[in-house]
């Protein structure tokens, strides 16, 4: 096992093995190394780990040390004469009317190497080019050409998913990628939809490749034939690779119905081998009902143990929410209460004195105006009358002492005697009342 680290020269891009030493590093930190081409400036992209020398190189060169601020202050000033590089290149390339895009020009860290980069359609002889060039940098002169997908990696953009061209912010390098990936996909084979930038097919088209793969394995094809758990059969129409789902057709005479089915919903038969008969369409469908028993069943199950525990926390939840309650109605009915309390009150209070008041007014109407003055006139008229009270108690007397003295008369006698009759009209002595009537007086020289 040896302890190693990864580095990069650019943001993007394959990462190159080094021995840290005893340097402490960690990822992004700037650092200056050995390479090929010279003494490079590079950012470390993976973190010192140990790793079995079998899968390293046979050669691992050391980090020199950890970017100063000289450095860091030398390198900017190496991207801006790059640029000037790069414009005085052009301005010869045009001169030499060469059919070459120029793309990027790069300074080795030593100034000792000048790279240039470009696109040809074909080789192309730049020899003079080469000559002019050393002549006015005075130094090493390199032409590399490249392909189009490594002038988009250098050059960088925005893809059609409106983010950062993968190869220029995180790839390491270029996968392989064919038309068959897209089929696989189930996408349109338009190229104007599966290009990138480069004109190349995207690159993320390799991403999902192996997730598709498998899912594949299970799919159906278009045209293949499809048995329901009725026992119906129809044509598989499309496939939905991601939802797992199959669109079928079923014909009926002059009708056509389409349904889309899980995978695992219907049974699948090769279109090369024709359609199912009865008796298979018969045996698909029974095992498909016995596996949509066993998964309700399972479902069911689980759903039960889920409930009981669901239960309990519900219980559990309902008796606190309701403790809450009774205590919150406790509160609200003590003050309703009262409250109810305070409103009989004043309203018991008004109506009694609305019901004095009322009472009050029908006594002053029946009395008549000139109540005064007649009772002064009866007390005038009959001023030995007694009162009402005074000749019942007189009547009393009088009848006891008329039963002592009539005990020689007959029981019935008696009893005429002491009978009313009510429609008979008044004695003479009895006297007209207020109100209309007669007046119910006892005689005192009343005989049996």
């Amino acid at each position: 096992m040896k302890k190693i680290v990864g580095v990069r020269f650019r943001q993007a891009g394959r990462s190159y093995y080094y021995d840290p030493g005893d340097l402490d590093l960690t990822v992004g930190m700037p650092v200056i190394v050995r390479s090929g081409d010279g003494i490079e400036y590079a950012t470390v992209s993976i973190p010192p780990i140990e790793k079995d020398e079998a899968d390293l190189p046979a050669i691992i060169k050391n980090i020199d040390r950890i970017a100063t601020d000289e450095d860091k202050a030398q390198y900017k000033e190496l991207k801006n004469e790059e640029e000037e590089a790069y414009k005085l290149c052009k301005q010869k390339i045009g001169q030499l009317s060469l059919p070459m895009k120029l793309i990027q020009a790069e300074y080795t860290f030593d100034r000792k190497k000048l790279l240039f980069y470009f696109t040809a359609d074909g080789r192309v002889d730049f020899r003079e080019l080469v000559r002019q060039l050393a002549s006015v940098f005075r130094t090493r002169i390199e032409l590399r050409q490249v392909g189009v997908r490594d002038e988009t990696r250098l050059l960088g953009g925005i893809g059609v998913c409106g983010r950062a061209l993968c190869c220029h912010s995180h790839l390491a390098g270029f996968a392989p990628v064919s038309i068959k990936m897209a089929k696989e996909q189930n996408l349109s084979l338009n190229p104007s939809k599966i290009s990138g930038v480069c004109g190349r097919l995207m690159c993320c088209l390799a991403y999902e490749e192996d997730t598709y793969e498998y899912l594949n394995k299970t799919m159906p094809r278009s045209g293949d034939y499809a048995t329901n758990a009725e026992g119906k059969t129809g044509i598989i129409r499309s496939v939905n690779i991601l939802k797992q789902s199959i669109l079928v057709i079923f014909e009926d005479n002059d009708t056509r119905e389409m349904k889309e089915y899980n995978i695992s919903e219907v049974g699948i038969t090769n279109r090369r081998q024709g359609p199912p008969s009865e008796e298979d369409a018969e045996r698909i469908s029974r095992r498909l009902e016995n596996e949509l028993r066993e998964e309700l069943e399972e479902k069911i199950a689980q759903s039960i143990n889920q409930d009981n525990y669901n239960k309990v926390e519900e219980t559990a939840a309902m008796m606190e929410s309701l403790e809450e309650i009774n205590a919150d109605n406790k509160k609200d009915s003590s003050t309703e209460q009262s409250q109810k309390n305070r409103k009989n009150r004043r309203f018991n209070s008004g109506r009694n004195n609305d019901r004095k008041k009322s009472s009050e007014k029908k006594n002053q109407d029946k009395k008549p105006k000139d109540n005064k003055g007649n009772d002064q006139q009866k007390k005038e008229k009959n001023p030995d009358k007694p009162k009402k009270n005074e000749s019942r108690s007189q009547g009393s007397k009088n009848k006891n002492t008329r039963n002592k003295d009539q005990n020689s008369a007959s029981n019935d006698d008696q009893n005429r005697s002491f009978k009313r009759n009510k429609k008979t009209r008044p004695k003479k002595d009895s006297k007209p009342h207020r109100n209309g009537g007669y007046s119910r007086g006892y005689r005192t020289d009343r005989q049996g």
